[in-house]
């Protein structure tokens, strides 16, 4: 479990880095990814920051999660969600040799949801958080274990 939180945290400082850099696509890719969940931290009225293991959980693996890039400026990322799909709204896109990291925010600015995936380890962590406004807001970080399909990288 630590280790999943000092993911998180390293995943966190790197984001607040590119943050001033919005987006940096240094690498052509087109990869496909089958993700198991391992586990789901939640933040919400109800638990705060506790960690639900993917056995204990109705959450669904992800069978195609997709990442295409092209240099300068495109990313588009599909089956992880429909919100994340759409990629006129992706405001962060930074892909290198080594991760691909992606945050989008609404209109509103009180819904985002982000994510880093390692291309070499194939960890994916996907934040999704709600009610941003609100003092009551809430996260929901999952925390999948990716393998590579056959495609070009």
């Amino acid at each position: 479990m630590t280790k999943y939180f000092l993911i998180i945290l390293i995943s966190l400082s790197f984001f607040s880095k590119t943050l001033a850099k919005d987006v940096s696509i240094n690498e052509n890719i087109d990869l496909e990814f089958v993700c198991d969940l391992e586990k789901k931290i939640v933040k919400n009225s109800e638990y705060n920051y506790q960690t639900f293991l993917a056995k204990d959980l109705n959450d669904k693996n992800l069978d195609k999660f997709k990442i295409l890039s092209k240099k300068p400026e495109t990313l588009f990322i599909n089956g992880l969600s429909p919100f994340l799909s759409d990629s006129t709204k992706l405001n962060v896109k930074v892909v290198n040799k080594d991760v691909v990291l992606f945050k989008s925010i609404d209109r509103e600015k009180n819904y985002s949801e982000s994510g880093i995936i390692t291309r070499k380890t194939g960890e994916l962590i996907h934040e999704i958080t709600k009610n941003m406004k609100s003092e009551n807001s809430e996260k929901y970080i999952s925390i999948y274990l990716c393998n590579k399909q056959d495609k070009k990288v």
